[in-house]
């Protein structure tokens, strides 16, 4: 039953107003929470205060807490790669770097922090007109990071939307100067080269803050109406260098052995050529003392140059040709014969079985035994 109906008693829920019908008194309801407050916070019933100061008092304290509490969320903390961009109402104030900071609380002033280290990357796929009038089709990557966070997030509205069509204007630019054989083949790293200084110097005109790191040319292939007749072609180049290696490595294999043959044939030479000319010295200063002496004995130099000359003759050869004594013919000794039968062997019967012709050419060999032993006493004396 409802405590305003017949048999409820008018038991008022915000007190016992009797028959009043009307809502509570708000200030009422204020005056006894403020009344709570005041004993949470110290006020008890021994001192005890106007209403108007406590609440005065207990609003206060309140006010303080919230201002505290929100002074506490200016409070924020940067990494070694972030930087803080500090905005009141909307305008840049400032920029911060590593460390603990505060700021103006929210809505006076906001941060947000931006990662200046991190390495972002974007695809990039394309097809370009070449120099030599031919059509490319690239495939490739850019990778960069943010170098001056303020001109990031203030100078361009949409920086990466910028920094992709900065890329497409780069490269339509590079390729246009290039030819195709050129960057299909040796020249991609080159290319890739040239569009980053290309790329970082149209950023740097819209003072975009961004750095790029590198560019990186994954494929560079003609279109596929005729990418088998490209393949062939690179492929007869791709012959054409092994072959050009080939035969590099084997002109740096030859002409160290060439030139070691060279070094050795003139060291041989160089030795050759001292060794005439030292015998030749040799024999001209033997030839010099011969004339001394031939010119102290005429006719004993004479001899003795004789005799050498017959016994260096006879000592190289393996026959001898004597006259024979009453006779015009020529008699022909096989001395290798001779000697194989013991002709000189004082202990052999050989003398039974040469012939007469022994004889005589021992006797030749004495007269030519005693001739040497008459020159020898003719110098001594």
């Amino acid at each position: 039953m409802a405590w305003n109906e017949p048999g409820g008693n008018n038991k008022d829920p915000w007190g016992n107003r009797g028959n009043d019908q009307g809502p509570p008194d708000l200030d009422e309801v204020f005056r006894k929470f403020q009344q709570k407050l005041n004993g949470l916070f110290g006020g008890g019933s021994g001192s005890r205060r106007p209403s108007s100061e406590n609440s005065g008092l207990g609003i206060g304290i309140i006010l303080l807490l919230i201002v505290s509490v929100w002074m506490l969320t200016g409070f924020y903390k940067l990494e070694e790669a972030e930087r803080g961009i500090v905005m009141r109402f909307g305008q840049h104030v400032d920029t911060t770097m590593k460390g603990l900071h505060w700021h103006l609380p929210r809505p006076i002033e906001n941060v947000e922090k931006v990662n200046v280290t991190e390495r972002h990357q974007f695809p990039v796929k394309a097809t370009m007109l070449t120099q030599d009038e031919n059509i490319v089709d690239i495939e490739g990557t850019v990778q960069y990071q943010i170098g001056d966070a303020t001109k990031y997030k203030f100078n361009v509205r949409f920086p990466e939307n910028t920094l992709n069509l900065a890329t497409e204007s780069a490269l339509r630019q590079v390729i246009g100067r290039s030819k195709m054989d050129f960057i299909m083949t040796e020249g991609r790293d080159e290319i890739a080269s040239r569009i980053k200084s290309n790329l970082q110097e149209i950023i740097d005109q819209y003072n975009t803050g961004i750095d790029v790191i590198e560019v990186n040319l994954q494929a560079a292939n003609p279109p596929q109406p005729v990418r088998d007749a490209f393949q062939d072609v690179t492929q007869a180049r791709e012959d054409k260098e092994r072959l050009i290696n080939e035969s590099e490595a084997y002109r740096n294999e030859v002409l160290p052995k060439a030139r070691g043959q060279a070094a050795r044939l003139r060291e041989e030479a160089d030795g050759f050529k001292q060794e005439v000319v030292a015998k030749a010295e040799g024999e001209a200063k033997r030839f010099t003392q011969m004339l001394r002496e031939y010119n102290k004995a005429p006719q004993v130099t004479r001899d003795r140059i004789y005799m050498d000359t017959v016994e260096s003759v006879l000592s190289n050869t393996s026959k001898v040709m004597i006259d024979v004594k009453g006779g015009n013919n020529l008699l022909y000794l096989p001395l290798d014969k001779i000697m194989a039968a013991g002709m000189f062997n004082p202990q052999s019967d050989g003398n039974t079985q040469i012939p007469m012709q022994n004889d005589r050419l021992r006797n030749t060999t004495g007269d030519v035994a005693r001739t040497r032993s008459n020159l020898r006493t003719r110098e001594q004396r």
